[in-house]
């Protein structure tokens, strides 16, 4: 509040220049310094805002007090309040004359609005007129209003003058130019393409300030484009080297640091310039090994370039003297008693260690202190460190250390980061089988629910696809190693619902693998599991699959399956359970163990859950059902792109054939109808749209169906003009596709086309408190515990290790049951047939036995199936039988990780049993007509009977319907 204090005092003692000072302002400022509560200074604002609204209405108001009113906005703006409604005035004073009235004016101007507030439109022409002006000031408090408040629209109105400006005789004017062209980059690259030559020209100014200035656009572009500017080396070399010469105006020195901010922009841009190019580095080595020696150690500022320095050595091309001031530099940053130094040679380390691993040799006692340093940040920043100088000599420590970290912090998110560190270090440097199945189950048992389900997914992925690239021995080491490491856990108590996925999962793939253990045993593991985390839909479901390869392996290996007690009552139960998943996984079960030893190993071939799976997109198999269809008379596919195209025909002569039209749309006026003659057919009009087509019909008695069969004919027998749509693509909604050749019959029976619609399924604050570690003279003898951690960290560090990805040690295993895999993929799976909804009330209808229709006329749109089977056939009685349960499965591919169940089902014809309980599909003849019974289709219409015997036999299955009318075989099979 004293600093707001000042800052009131100040503007009010620099408006005595003009006008003198109000009273009355001082004692706002007064109050808001003395207010000793939010809620008394929200008081004092509210009633400011009543003021000043009351006073601002007012027509007549000095200037000298509507320059008050203006500061005194600002002052309510900056304390949180809505000043809106004295905008408009301050948009206004930036029309004044006055110099000092149009300074406060774009100072209120640039805190109220944003680039995209409606009254910039009012001050674009004020900004024009004020470039131009001759007074400098007012030129640079446009250029201050160009940089805050022009936005991409209004660039082009500005960007002339501001370019004139670069050359102006005052120096302050050509730096606030630049900076505004800069802005007008961020905002809009494009706009000033062609004017990045100034920046090279102004890099060479004679003011010092603008020089400076230009270093910031130039360093943008450069990071975007570095080649283009690699000749600018040697003048960004020559002006480092003057400023650290001292030979800039004492003005630009900060705390005895000659420019410090220009130097530290410079080694940013040497740091570009120089990464992976020795030619450009020679050049800098010079000027940055004099940095290293000219730099002031007691004050932050020397530190800060000397850490810039240090940033731009580890960029540019290696070179061992500077790498060696580096080092020396970074050790003078861990030996000091302030965290942000250690935090500094820390971060720096980090970026030298990947140019000479030998250097954190050197420090290896001061990283230790770090890693055990009460700074939360501090740690965080040493753990960061570890990770980047991790091998295989030193994986086991760093690996503890982190997980220890992990136990002791809260932060959700940090341990998480440091848990997926933790699995990653383990899976590339991890030294044998069993530490690092020790690793991932500490992750998992103290991280819980926040490990990444990413890191369980990429754990069963490794252990399926194998550890290392040492043949199949090592792998089946792993896997046994894991089971018995899952074994031992089950009995802890609150596992994460990640980690129970993982051990079932294992369970299930490798439990009875090696013989050890018995599938009785491990399937009475899994119940257990499944009993433990009841309400855990998700590890149920894990669980019951589990259980579904174990009986599945034994079938396979000739043994017999006899479940236990438990998994049968644990199945019965899950069969009625609310969620179609847990009971489809459970029905899949009780079908797979019904099956023989071939069938099983045909759809769950053992250790081939990583197998990669081919899928033909062509669907090659069905070339000989389409070509025998095209021969018998079926019309070509045609792909939806290439429909629109198909419909530019010649019109036709005969009614018969109907018009066909374009799929563009037409601007011309309609012609208007004529009126109707019923005793000829009028000529058409050469000027009437093709979309209009003349028909007409007849004088003859009319059936009492005719008045519906055709939509283009009218009732009293006369021809009119009509509109045509057949064959006309939907311009809005779905995309549509139908058939012009059909024509137009007044005795036919209505036909309509039919529409399918398919159904898819923090951180801490650095404190200062001083660390064990300073440099003396005496150097303080050194615990053994941390000299054997030092030798743990770093022994053997000097020895360079390329980190390789995980995946390069994985690869693709092949077993005795892959062609057998390959053969049952191209097995040709029969169309399939949605199934009947048991809860719509209504009405079956008949099918023909035998239609004459051909099935593809109907994909067309030209014959409704329900109508074309009446008109066959319209003395077909429709009979109602209540679909059998098990012959849903017959048309249905079930979901999940038992979906193979169901491909088996129609690749296995050989047994009859499993085909014959599955997917039972009964034709039944009913008085010489024929009715396919679990495919009848249902119509509109209550049936109340029907539907009550549908409803109990749903009921009966345990299965709560999920709305109104659900869809059964949803809510039964997922």
């Amino acid at each position: 509040m004293e600093q707001l204090k000042t800052i009131g005092r100040e503007l009010a003692m620099g408006s005595q220049g003009g006008f003198g000072q109000s009273k009355e302002f001082l004692d706002l400022i007064k109050s808001i310094g003395e207010a000793r509560s939010k809620a008394e200074e929200e008081r004092i604002i509210i009633q400011e805002m009543e003021n000043l609204k009351r006073r601002l209405t007012d027509p007549d108001i000095p200037k000298r007090k509507m320059k008050e009113y203006i500061i005194r906005l600002v002052y309510v703006e900056m304390l949180g309040h809505d000043a809106s409604f004295g905008y408009i005035h301050a948009v206004k004073m930036t029309h004044d004359d006055n110099l000092l009235l149009k300074r406060t004016g774009y100072l209120a101007v640039t805190l109220f609005l944003n680039e995209d507030h409606d009254l910039i439109i009012l001050i674009v022409n004020t900004i024009q007129k004020d470039l131009k002006s001759d007074n400098y000031l007012i030129v640079c408090a446009a250029l201050n209003a160009v940089c805050r408040l022009i936005n991409e629209e209004t660039i082009p109105a500005v960007l002339p003058q501001v370019v004139e400006l670069l050359g102006h005789s005052k120096e302050a004017v050509r730096k606030k130019a630049i900076m505004a062209l800069h802005r007008f980059h961020q905002k809009s690259p494009s706009s000033i393409s062609h004017l990045l030559s100034n920046f090279r020209k102004r890099l060479c100014d004679n003011d010092p300030g603008v020089m400076g200035a230009t270093l910031c656009p130039l360093f943008d572009l450069i990071t975007t484009d570095v080649h283009s500017y690699k000749d600018l080396v040697v003048s960004f070399v020559s002006i480092l080297k003057q400023v650290a010469e001292r030979r800039l105006p004492k003005s630009y020195d900060y705390h005895q640091m000659p420019a410090p901010f220009i130097q530290i922009k410079l080694l940013k841009i040497l740091a570009l310039l120089g990464a992976g190019d020795r030619q450009a580095s020679e050049h800098m080595y010079t000027v940055v090994g004099d940095l290293f020696k000219k730099y002031d150690p007691l004050s932050n500022i020397g530190n800060a370039v000397l850490y810039q320095s240090i940033c731009c050595v580890a960029s540019i091309f290696p070179n061992p003297k500077l790498l060696e001031a580096a080092a020396d530099a970074i050790s003078r940053f861990l030996k000091s008693d302030s965290h942000n130094l250690k935090y500094m040679g820390i971060d720096a380390l980090g970026r030298l260690i990947k140019l000479s691993p030998d250097i954190a040799e050197q420090h290896q006692l001061a990283v230790i202190d770090c890693m055990e340093d009460p700074d939360d940040t501090l740690k965080r920043k040493t753990f960061e460190l570890l990770y980047t100088m991790t091998r295989s000599t030193n994986v086991e420590v760093i690996v503890n250390r982190m997980i220890e970290y992990m136990i002791s912090i809260t932060d959700h998110h940090y341990k998480t980061y440091i848990a997926s560190r933790c699995v990653k270090l383990a899976e590339e440097f991890a030294p044998n089988n069993h530490w690092f199945i020790q690793t991932i189950n500490k992750v998992f048992e103290h991280a819980g629910d926040l490990v990444n389900i990413k890191v369980a997914h990429d754990l069963m992925r490794l252990i399926a696809e194998g550890f290392r690239e040492d043949g199949d021995t090592v792998d089946n080491q792993l896997r046994s190693s894991a089971v018995d490491s899952y074994l031992r856990i089950i009995g802890n108590p609150k596992l994460p619902s990640a980690f129970l996925q993982v051990i079932c999962w294992v369970l299930g793939e490798y439990g009875t693998a090696d013989g050890k253990y018995s599938a009785s045993y491990i399937a009475g593991k899994l119940c257990d599991i499944a009993e433990a985390y009841s309400n855990d839909a998700s590890v149920k479901a894990y669980a019951v699959t589990a259980l579904m390869k174990v009986y599945a392996f034994e079938k396979m290996s000739g043994r017999t399956v006899d479940m236990l007690p438990e998994c049968q009552s644990l199945i019965e139960e899950l069969s009625a359970s609310h969620s179609t998943d847990l009971q489809q996984r459970a029905y899949e079960l009780q079908a797979t163990i019904g099956l023989d030893a071939q069938a099983i190993e045909n759809i769950m071939p053992a250790d081939a859950s990583c197998e990669d799976i081919e899928i033909d997109n062509d669907l090659s198999f069905l070339n000989n059902y389409v070509q025998e269809s095209l021969e018998n008379g079926a019309q070509p596919y045609v792909p939806e792109s290439q429909r629109s195209r198909m419909f530019d025909v010649s019109a036709t002569k005969s009614l018969d054939q109907r018009e066909t039209v374009s799929h563009s749309l037409r601007f011309e006026a309609y012609e208007l109808t004529r009126p109707p003659v019923p005793s000829s057919i009028p000529p058409m009009s050469p000027a009437i749209s093709a979309e209009l087509v003349p028909v007409s019909e007849p004088y003859h008695p009319r059936e009492t169906h005719q008045s519906t069969s055709d939509p283009s004919v009218s009732d009293d027998g006369s021809s009119q003009v009509k509109l045509r749509l057949d064959g006309v693509q939907k311009k809005w909604g779905r995309p549509s596709y139908s058939s012009p050749g059909s024509s137009v019959s007044t005795s036919s029976p209505p036909q309509k086309a039919v529409n399918g619609v398919s159904q898819v399924d923090g951180t801490s604050t650095v404190s200062s408190k001083p660390t064990t570690y300073t440099s003396r003279t005496a150097e303080p003898e050194i615990p053994a515990e941390k000299q054997k951690l030092a030798a743990s960290l770093f022994g053997g560090s000097s020895k360079i290790e390329t980190r390789a990805p995980s995946a390069a040690h994985k690869t693709t295993k092949t077993h005795h049951g892959a062609n057998k895999v390959q053969a049952a993929k191209t097995t040709i799976v029969p169309a399939e047939v949605p199934p009947p909804d048991l809860l719509d009330f209504g009405e079956p209808t008949v099918t023909s036995s035998a239609p004459s229709i051909d099935p593809f006329k109907q994909l067309e749109g030209l014959l409704d199936e329900s109508q074309a089977s009446s008109t066959e056939n319209p003395k077909a009685v429709g009979i109602n039988k209540q679909p059998e349960l098990m012959g849903l499965y017959s048309g249905t591919t079930m979901s999940g990780q038992g979906s193979n169940v169901v491909n088996l089902i129609s690749s296995n014809k050989d047994n009859s049993d499993l085909t014959s309980e599955l997917s039972k599909v009964t034709a039944k003849t009913v008085q010489g007509q024929t009715m396919v019974s679990n495919m009848a289709q249902f119509s509109k219409g209550p049936n109340v009977k029907a539907s009550l015997e549908k409803d109990a036999v749903v009921r009966q299955m345990g299965v709560t319907p999920t709305s109104r009318n659900p869809n059964l075989f949803k809510d039964l099979l997922g």
